[in-house]
């Protein structure tokens, strides 16, 4: 009676409603079939691993511990390469500018079985535009560093999992950014550990707020040079030369270094033309006050303008006045004092990251 009393309800015929019957019982199969092979698959896989240890050495109460001096007994082997999931570039997570989130184990849990979980993610950071670390707490407590990038030769008891929040292409996306989260939630799940994420708007605002200060922040000082005569570009070439300054890969640009660092470079020019002026660009947050950026491009501004007949001008032709250099080194001052509060000093790699 109780289900005629639904059909009518629904309006669905004794066909229809044996079908939906049907259709879910169908989806609660899949999902306990699902639920079953992940667990067998990680059960399988520890087998694996406890199989493998006993045959390699002795059992011991000291498990995640690796054996003293293994790496001065091991034969090279083609096979025993470790493997290290490494970003295209080195960084460390920085709460500061990162969503972290935080994977805890009840027991510690293999970086090879952890690289497998996440072997399709190198993909995803390929496609995505918002860059994403991972490190793990290793669990000998004599490895060289706590916190590290995976290795296939080491056991973990803690993961963090961050994604950038800002850049300057933006703050990032809510779809980009639950996209991560989800996937953390899967591996999670998978490894059968305890997650502490924050909520995805809590994280919405701090890259909106992290994307409104590296807006203001984001200065870029030119200093353009006029000559009163065009340069003929082989004269300006070797002018440049002289001033330490390198020619670019693309070979329409100057570049001045100091200990290996870009301090400055000169905007596009054409190879082909007499140089008429030049601009001088400094990019500020990334670099330290203490490297004095500004003051060193003005010193070459002002040497280059007076060995080939310039002066140095603003973006509106007029000759650049004493009172205007004062003004900068004030705003200067000012800018870097606000990235110094922000938690991103000019300078550091956290700036180099949020400003690339």
């Amino acid at each position: 009676m109780y289900v005629e009393q639904i059909m009518t309800m629904l309006g669905l015929s004794d066909l229809q409603f044996a079908l939906a019957v049907i259709g879910l019982l169908i989806l609660i199969l899949v999902a306990v079939l699902n639920f079953k092979y992940a667990r067998a698959r990680r059960k399988a896989r520890a087998q694996g691993q406890f199989a493998d240890d006993r045959f390699g050495r002795e059992p011991s109460f000291a498990q995640g511990l690796t054996d003293p001096d293994i790496s001065e007994r091991a034969e090279p082997s083609f096979g025993d390469i470790p493997v290290t999931y490494s970003p295209s570039e080195k960084f460390v997570i920085d709460p500061r500018i990162d969503c972290v989130i935080a994977l805890r184990f009840d027991q510690s849990i293999s970086g090879a079985e952890i690289l497998e979980e996440m072997n399709d993610w190198t993909a995803s950071q390929v496609q995505s535009t918002a860059r994403w670390m991972c490190e793990g707490l290793n669990a000998d407590i004599d490895a060289a560093e706590d916190w590290e990038e995976l290795r296939s030769d080491s056991d973990y008891t803690e993961l963090q999992l961050a994604i950038q929040l800002a850049s300057r292409r933006g703050p990032i996306g809510v779809l980009e950014l639950s996209d991560f989260c989800s996937r953390a939630q899967a591996l999670a799940e998978t490894l059968g550990s305890q997650i502490d994420m924050p909520s995805v708007n809590t994280m919405l605002e701090s890259a909106k707020e992290l994307d409104v200060m590296a807006a203001d922040s984001d200065i870029q000082l030119s200093i353009n040079v006029l000559f009163d005569e065009p340069c003929p570009w082989g004269n300006f070439d070797a002018l440049m030369r002289q001033r330490s300054f390198k020619l670019a890969s693309n070979g329409r640009q100057y570049e001045f270094y100091n200990n290996g660092t870009l301090i400055f470079n000169t905007a596009d020019l054409d190879p082909n033309k007499p140089v008429k002026q030049f601009t001088l660009l400094l990019e500020v947050p990334l670099l330290a006050q203490e490297e004095r950026a500004f003051e060193r491009m003005l010193d070459e501004g002002v040497e280059i303008a007076q060995a080939a007949h310039g002066r140095l001008v603003d973006d509106n032709g007029i000759n650049l006045s004493g009172a205007a250099v004062i003004s900068i080194r004030q705003h200067l001052d000012v800018l870097y004092a606000n990235l110094e509060k922000s938690g991103v000093p000019a300078g550091s790699s956290t700036a180099s990251r949020l400003f690339s």
